[in-house]
């Protein structure tokens, strides 16, 4: 039986652009970044303990599905907005994230809840 991990965070994710800032020691994660993360994290690690979901270990491959809800039609580029999320799962859906397979599966409007909804399965 495969076993699927589904939640969705509210809001929108900072693009890569908004990630970073620069620091005297090189880059860090901005103040909006930091409190994404900890968001995802805190949405990934209930909706995991609610569905009996085990943290993949390293080496084992997980296929992370994502649907994304704008609040908005500005342009925007998925594949900038997935890095915050994906690293924020780490740890409590899965010990690494480079054994993730990202694919965006959509990209709409809903300006009355922008999410992003996310599913998880081993591949």
């Amino acid at each position: 039986m495969t076993q699927i991990l589904r939640f969705a965070i509210p809001g929108t994710p900072p693009s890569v652009n908004h990630q970073y800032v620069r620091t005297k020691h090189g880059q860090a994660l901005s103040k909006e970044a930091k409190r994404y993360a900890e968001t995802v994290q805190w949405y990934a690690w209930e909706a995991a303990k609610r569905q009996g979901w085990q943290c993949t270990p390293k080496g084992r491959q997980v296929v992370v599905r994502l649907w994304y809800y704008w609040p908005d039609r500005r342009r925007r580029d998925t594949h900038n907005a997935h890095k915050v999320l994906l690293d924020a799962m780490q740890g409590g859906v899965y010990e690494d994230d480079q054994d993730v397979l990202p694919q965006v599966m959509a990209a709409e409007v809903d300006r009355d809840h922008p999410r992003v909804e996310i599913e998880v399965e081993v591949a």
